[in-house]
């Protein structure tokens, strides 16, 4: 039995088969789809067989979770880590065939381990202008005895080509101030609030605010990988308009799509594992009636464990 206060989505496939029902099937996506007709769907199947059929020029956000470079069992399907060479031949594969679905005014976020990173970057450059590599802290992982715990990810961003769009004043984070200057008497880039003082900062490519999603989080599923929401979004809000399609190739239980949703976007996911795809309905189901984003609020982003974070998704 699960405590009161676990909020892990764990429906099997049984139990949510209606779920299930609502993805568009693989053998659905033929060739001629019109944007409209795969607009905020989930679809089931091998990305590399869907995407040639999906149409051209419709996203102007690509966001990407591939397997890492690892072996990891995934809901029973097992991704072994391959060759390098082999490895930058997988990247290639799924970019070239994402690269025609894209506007010309298109961003890409590709996230990777510290490993995989190394492949991935000068394989984008192939493709894109590479703008910059955002390191996370993960927060979570293991300890290592003869090497040093690996707690950070990657994400590199890029774009089809100088025309691309950033909002920097939607992505700003809430910072405590530590020494709070004034100037004659009155705070100086910084307020007063009813949690402490704070400052609104610009964004950096370094994240140390981020949570790895856990039992006590609405958005929390048995996912090996999962992304927090508040990370996605993030990469949402700088990098989409509202209205604006987001295309994620490798969707997992489903956090892109649901962050899109909660934040007036439009999506088409791809998932293979019917189980993911399962807790992603639901949990767009769930956004329906609930759009908070763990961390996100009153338009900034909040630093771990302030008080404001602390109420975000209870």
């Amino acid at each position: 039995m699960k405590s009161d206060k676990n909020k892990t989505i764990d429906l099997t496939i049984e139990e949510g088969r209606e779920y299930l029902d609502r993805c568009m099937k693989e053998d659905e996506a033929k060739a001629g789809l019109s944007a409209g007709k795969i607009r905020d769907r989930i679809i089931t199947g091998d990305t590399f067989r869907i995407l040639p059929k999906l149409p051209p020029a419709f996203a102007r956000l690509l966001i990407v979770d591939p397997p890492y470079n690892l072996t990891k069992n995934y809901g029973g399907r097992e991704f072994r880590q391959m060759r390098d060479e082999d490895y930058r031949q997988f990247t290639r594969s799924w970019l070239s065939l994402c690269m025609p679905l894209l506007t010309e005014d298109a961003s890409v976020y590709v996230c990777c381990d510290w490993r995989s990173s190394m492949i991935i970057g000068p394989v984008l450059e192939e493709f894109l202008t590479v703008r910059s590599r955002i390191t996370w802290q993960r927060e979570k992982g293991r300890g290592a005895s003869a090497n040093w715990k690996n707690g950070m990810e990657d994400i590199w961003f890029a774009t089809v080509s100088d025309d691309y769009t950033f909002h920097m004043e939607d992505v700003r984070q809430r910072r405590r101030v530590v020494a709070p200057y004034r100037e004659n008497g009155r705070p100086k880039d910084w307020e007063e609030t009813e949690e402490g003082r704070f400052r609104d900062t610009c964004p950096s490519n370094f994240w140390d605010d981020i949570s790895i999603p856990y039992w006590s989080m609405a958005e929390n599923t048995a996912h090996p990988a999962q992304k927090p929401e508040k990370l996605m979004a993030k990469l949402i809000l700088a990098s989409s308009s509202e209205g604006d399609m987001i295309l994620d190739p490798f969707a997992g239980s489903g956090t892109s799509a649901v962050t899109a949703a909660k934040l007036g976007r439009h999506f088409v996911a791809i998932e293979q594992n019917e189980q993911y795809c399962v807790w992603a309905q639901k949990r767009l189901e769930m956004a329906g009636s609930d759009r908070r984003i763990q961390g996100y609020s009153d338009g900034v982003f909040w630093e771990r464990n302030t008080s404001r974070w602390q109420k975000q998704g209870k």
